[in-house]
């Protein structure tokens, strides 16, 4: 399907024009106060989306305890998200690399500036997740603040037809992203403060709906202990201090033992678990 024919089959609220005027005639004050305003709308937004990203989390646990994967696909602002939330994965609950992948059109070179027409390639994320050896396990999540790319569209479609289970992550409802997805995640938020800029409102919302979903499955796979970071990687001096500091509250135990026990066994959970083993 060309990119036209998509971005006309409905009505974008992401294109829509704000209800801001005259910005460039405005003071600063009267645009942090006006863009916070718009900013206030996004929770709300997130919040009705709540029961979609429930099922979506539920059906991911199942797949990832079998050895699935999650596969975030989007272009540009949204490309960008998926990646940035990939790549906190591994730091923040210990999980290896492949477990969460971001991919955005365009590739690496596109995190930090737009390539041409990579989004307009609708059979070539497909032809990454081949590359990756895609299976039934893994869940494939476009993201598209329009929801129109057709990057994503292309890729959801194939996976689908594939038996793999899709989701979608819009700003615009009933968008062709949606209709090619399992599950759709609409979050509408509106016009943005300058007219079709998605990387305000829309990339807070698309940001805080993958908090939900990797938040959520790697708690829901034993990586939090209470609500403590304990399978985090200990790479520098202020993690390695919090890790001694999760070790002293929940052995009752000193600074020193703590620190022992973190460098011997290297994370903080083997650490607990040795501890807790040798006086059973």
């Amino acid at each position: 399907m060309e990119p036209e024919s998509i971005s006309n089959q409905f009505i974008k609220i992401t294109e829509q024009n704000s209800i801001h005027e005259n910005l460039d005639k405005k003071s600063i004050h009267d645009l942090l106060l006006e863009m916070n305003e718009e900013d206030r709308k996004v929770p709300e937004a997130v919040a009705q989306a709540i029961p979609q990203v429930e099922m979506l989390v539920e059906n991911i646990v199942k797949r990832m305890k079998r050895g699935g994967r999650i596969f975030y696909l989007g272009a540009g602002t949204s490309g960008r998200l998926g990646v940035l939330d990939a790549s906190e994965i591994p730091p923040t609950f210990g999980m290896p690399a492949h477990a969460v992948v971001g991919l955005i059109a365009g590739g690496e070179l596109a995190l930090r500036k737009a390539v041409e027409h990579a989004e307009d390639n609708s059979d070539r994320g497909w032809e990454e997740l081949i590359e990756r050896n895609v299976t039934k396990f893994d869940t494939i999540i476009g993201i598209a603040a329009s929801g129109t790319t057709p990057y994503v569209v292309g890729t959801l479609r194939k996976a689908r037809e594939n038996g793999i289970l899709t989701a979608s992550i819009s700003c615009n409802p009933n968008s062709p992203i949606a209709e090619e997805a399992e599950i759709k995640i609409d979050v509408v938020v509106g016009p943005e403060f300058i007219t079709g800029s998605t990387r305000l409102k829309s990339g807070t919302a698309q940001k805080l709906v993958l908090n939900m979903i990797t938040t959520t499955v790697m708690i829901k796979l034993g990586r939090i202990n209470g609500n403590k970071m304990v399978n985090m990687q200990l790479n520098n001096l202020k993690l390695m201090d919090r890790g001694i500091r999760i070790i002293m509250e929940e052995l009752g135990i000193v600074h020193e033992q703590a620190t022992n026990i973190l460098l011997i066994h290297g994370s903080v959970k083997k650490a607990i678990d040795a501890y807790k083993k040798e006086r059973m």
